[in-house]
């Protein structure tokens, strides 16, 4: 073991020798980010150098306690460091978010500290977005208690994907890196104590984009269709029970206490950050496109239910899952018609493309305002959550529309 952790160490700081040796050259030599990117003209910040990796899940002796509840914190440096071309910042912080019953829910988001000086917070938290190739790195900073990084669906090293039990929980700070391959709709999300963690709202959108292509549009997938409009919905549920979490009861659950998280029972139902009442369309999510024009609509299950989507008056396409396309020579877009609903479990993500100069998107029955509603149902029972219930029914409701409707 120690003649790998020396020869590992050795490795690591050749690496960085080599690319503090390049560093220079390589700041005026970096792609500019993508169009449509969210992040910060890279390098960024340094955190190269040699790795203590007998502190972490990959160098050190694992045993049942340190995998399960006593897992290895550590704020490494980033073995194999490469010069970034897109640099992002996500800190965690407190946000209390109010509800239809007048509750202030206490919630935890990442802060893009780079973007959103002086501006609201946001749940979920500030998208990632990028371009496929790019060499992104995301530095994240806990504030009290640990936390992690995982950019779900992205495929990186083990110390950078963000699983405190194979790698390490960071305290202070640490920057992942990756590179996507694949455009497509993602998400990222805290994967310490994930059943809470991800209930106390550590997520955010993750996009990746493809390059644009010969007239400069950027398309939904590499020589996928053009859009005119996008939209990010992503729909999740709170049970208050879950957000009494404090700042020494991080680790809540996850050495086998009795803490009651064997029973989830939401009475918050949110689209994109937003708490729906029932009965009331969310507005501030609405879609509003002009006659002619192509909707994309980013579709995540940031939920604990089975959660049932309806276009109730509006034909659509389906034309990728999960960050993969579907397009030939393997598979093809899914078609589903008005009123027929579709179905994502947990962490599942649809892309949805609306072609509104459809005739079986025209009908005099809506006069331009098209009703798509969700449905929150148990995992087991397939059932609505509190259905009927003035207050807490499990069911939210939007618009898509088009002003410009003529029959």
């Amino acid at each position: 073991m120690a003649d790998e952790l020396t020869t590992a160490a050795a490795l690591t700081a050749l690496g960085g020798a080599l690319v503090a040796t390049s560093a220079a050259s390589a700041q005026t030599t970096l792609p500019p980010p993508g169009p449509k990117s969210t992040g910060t003209p890279g390098p960024g910040e340094y955190a190269g150098g040699q790795v203590r990796f007998d502190r972490t899940g990959i160098g050190a002796n694992l045993t049942f306690g340190n995998f399960g509840c006593t897992v290895f914190k550590e704020n490494a440096n980033t073995p194999d460091w490469m010069t970034a071309n897109v640099y992002f910042v996500r800190k965690v912080r407190n946000m209390d978010i109010r509800m239809p019953d007048g509750r202030d829910l206490r919630c935890w988001i990442f802060e893009d500290t780079l973007r959103t000086s002086g501006k609201r917070e946001q749940l979920p938290s500030a998208t990632i977005r990028v371009q496929e190739d790019d060499l992104v790195h995301v530095k994240l900073e806990s504030s009290k208690g640990s936390h992690t990084i995982h950019h779900h669906g992205i495929e990186p090293t083990t110390m950078n994907d963000g699983v405190g039990h194979v790698s390490m929980e960071i305290t202070g700070s640490y920057i992942y890196q990756w590179q996507p391959k694949k455009a497509g709709t993602y998400f990222y999300h805290c994967h310490k104590n994930t059943v809470t963690h991800f209930e106390m709202g550590l997520y955010g959108m993750l996009i990746v984009d493809p390059k644009p292509d010969a007239q400069g549009l950027v398309r939904a997938y590499e020589d996928g269709p053009h859009y005119d409009v996008e939209a990010i919905w992503a729909l999740d549920d709170m049970d208050p029970r879950w957000h009494r979490i404090t700042d020494d009861d991080h680790d809540v659950g996850l050495c086998g206490d009795d803490s009651g998280l064997n029973i989830f029972e939401p009475k918050y139902f949110l689209l994109s950050g937003t708490p729906s009442r029932p009965g009331v369309n969310v507005t501030k999510q609405k879609v509003v496109a002009n006659a002619g024009e192509q909707i994309l609509i980013r579709l995540l299950n940031a939920s604990y239910s089975l959660l049932a989507v309806t276009f109730e008056s509006l034909r659509v396409q389906i034309i990728a899952v999960d960050g993969h396309p579907l397009n030939r020579p393997w598979n093809r877009p899914v078609t589903v018609p008005p009123g027929e609903t579709i179905y994502l479990s947990s962490a599942q993500r649809y892309d949805i493309m609306i072609d509104t100069s459809l005739p079986a998107n025209n009908k005099k029955k809506y006069k331009g305002v098209n009703p798509v509603t969700f449905e929150f149902q148990h995992w087991i029972t397939r059932k609505r959550h509190n259905a009927g219930d003035p207050l807490y029914d499990g069911i939210v409701r939007t618009t898509i529309e088009f002003p410009g409707w003529s029959a």
